[in-house]
């Protein structure tokens, strides 16, 4: 089942995907998801993002390989944004590039998970858009919180999916389009740290709640996005996530 939220006369409300492809509201309509204001497909508690967890990501952005222990930051709610929302590029940055992301839900409170037992406290999975800023970077290994944490960099959705519905969650195909260019096209297959391995080695020093997410990373084929650029990132089996470059005038509509 894949379960999304959205807000329609001021309510929230979550909403389902139905047969045809459309967006089943609570009342029995059938509407289309473009017609429709989203918001990211739960609330979330803590959310974990991996940096450099696709090797031949690692080496685009001139790494020789990626790090032994998971690279590992923490994001701010307020990063969230919904399906069809607007991103910020602020005017004075020169490189601000998309990272199609497989998210990872936890739906168990749990500590010490073994690798074995990984999958067992997961309830789903999201698509995530995670952009960074060049500009503000400093050093891989301690981002900025700018690069990362800014209000709504974070598109997440349109849908939650169960983690039943989701055959091998290592074996998905990622892929981004920048105004209907394929830039991006990889598979988490080639994660340097899988799920089962990024579950266990943050369970390992601290609780994992329910609703926590964990953005896994991104292949090669990241790119700049301009104010005007429709960015679309599409996870197979988990759902495709449209996104759009404003610029500071979203700041005086926020």
């Amino acid at each position: 089942m894949r379960y999304g939220r959205i807000v329609l006369d001021g309510k929230v409300l979550q909403v389902i995907e139905s047969s045809d492809g459309q967006v089943l509201l609570p009342d029995g309509r059938s509407v289309a998801e473009t017609e429709l204001q989203w918001l990211p497909p739960m609330e979330f508690g803590t959310i974990f993002a991996l940096g450099l967890n696709y090797a031949d990501h690692a080496k685009e952005i001139a790494f020789n390989k990626a790090p032994e222990e998971p690279l590992v930051f923490l994001k701010g709610p307020n990063a969230l944004n919904g399906h069809r929302g607007h991103t910020r590029r602020p005017a004075d940055v020169t490189y601000m590039h998309f990272e199609c992301e497989l998210g990872v839900v936890i739906g168990k409170t749990c500590r010490h998970v073994k690798k074995e037992d990984a999958y067992s406290v997961v309830a789903g999975y999201v698509t995530a858009n995670d952009y960074a800023i060049r500009d503000y970077l400093e050093n891989f290994y301690r981002p900025n919180l700018r690069v990362k944490n800014r209000d709504g960099a974070t598109p997440v959705g349109p849908w939650f999916v169960d983690a039943a519905d989701i055959a091998d969650p290592m074996n998905l195909r990622l892929r981004s389009w920048v105004n209907g260019e394929l830039k991006q096209d990889g598979n988490t297959a080639d994660m340097v740290h899988s799920i089962p391995a990024l579950i266990a080695h943050l369970s390992s020093f601290m609780t994992l709640n329910p609703g926590d997410l964990i953005l896994t990373g991104t292949p090669d084929g990241v790119a700049d996005s301009r104010v005007g650029d429709e960015i679309v990132t599409e996870i197979e089996g988990v759902g495709r996530l449209v996104n759009f470059i404003g610029g500071d005038e979203l700041l005086a509509q926020a």
